[in-house]
């Protein structure tokens, strides 16, 4: 059936439109968190699955790094293992770890290869501990309590941050045109397994391959002001104001500081991006508008 004139000049002007940042973006890499809602509707894991299967057809190269909470917790659950946190991270024990390791490099893992080939890609999916990619220590969290007159350090197990990251591993899986899928699991001294934030992975992982862009999708608008307003072109000048005026602050702060990071150490931009919108990440990447927050180290006179 073929579409009636005005259809048919709607899809040609979207391809319009894309044609500009295709060009821009070709050999590019593009380093995706992926979480949150986006990984729970059914429509929305198949957008994604199909954003990121585009993006690899018209030349960039799209790496995913997954998270995986509320599958670990319901495993937990399941298995009748308690769960603690401590400031927002789970206290990861041996038996815990166990679990982790289970959920994130096995089951979520391999059902997003799963659904990234199903859409016609050639994904491939990885731990940090694959050739020991991701090299981590323990994270020393230190709580302050009113009791405390100083910082306490909590031990909460096994739960790391990451050391070093091997590029070539990434580069080798690009090259041959597979997209990789990455578990946020690391490896210390001893080959002993560490549970990473994989907002932090995602950016440690982009500044070790010189991305063009770091994209974390998340299950609010973007990065908002004390209005609610969603900011969205920011220099971290800016962003660095907002945390030290108490704007950004709480849950966001690890995810902002993440972005922040990467942008200071060579990563062009950084999104911070609305998951529960349909093809969100060809949004952000197609269109000047996006749907989050763009962080660059650009001047606002550049």
């Amino acid at each position: 059936m073929s579409l009636d004139r005005a259809s048919a000049e709607q899809v040609a002007s979207v391809l319009n439109r894309a044609l500009p940042y295709i060009q821009r973006f070709a050999g590019a890499t593009i380093v995706i968190k992926y979480g949150g809602n986006a990984m729970e509707n059914e429509e929305l894991k198949n957008s994604f699955a199909r954003d990121v299967v585009l993006m690899k057809l018209v030349g960039m190269n799209p790496i995913v790094v997954h998270g995986g909470g509320p599958q670990i917790g319901d495993l937990l659950s399941r298995l009748n293992i308690e769960s603690h946190f401590v400031d927002g991270m789970r206290v990861t024990d041996a038996e815990t770890m166990d679990v982790v390791e289970m959920v994130l490099g096995g089951l979520v893992n391999k059902e997003i290869v799963a659904l990234i080939n199903r859409n016609g890609g050639k994904a491939i999916g990885i731990t940090g501990k694959d050739a020991d990619f991701i090299r981590a220590r323990k994270l020393e969290v230190s709580v302050s309590s009113p009791e405390v007159q100083k910082s306490e350090i909590i031990d909460i197990g096994h739960v790391g941050e990451v050391v070093s990251v091997n590029a070539d591993v990434i580069s080798m899986l690009t090259a041959s045109d597979f997209i990789p899928v990455i578990a946020p699991i690391g490896v210390g001294k001893g080959g002993v397994s560490f549970n990473i934030n994989a907002d932090l992975v995602a950016g440690k992982v982009a500044e070790a391959v010189g991305a063009e862009k770091l994209m974390l999708l998340t299950n609010i608008s973007g990065l908002q002001d004390k209005s609610g307003k969603v900011l969205t072109g920011l220099t971290t000048e800016q962003v660095d104001a907002l945390i030290a005026d108490g704007t950004i602050y709480g849950g966001m702060l690890p995810k902002i500081n993440c972005a922040l990071s990467a942008v200071k150490n060579g990563v062009e931009s950084a999104h911070i991006i609305d998951g529960r919108v349909s093809h969100a990440a060809l949004l952000e990447i197609f269109t000047d508008e996006g749907v989050g927050t763009l962080i660059t180290n650009m001047q606002a006179d550049e």
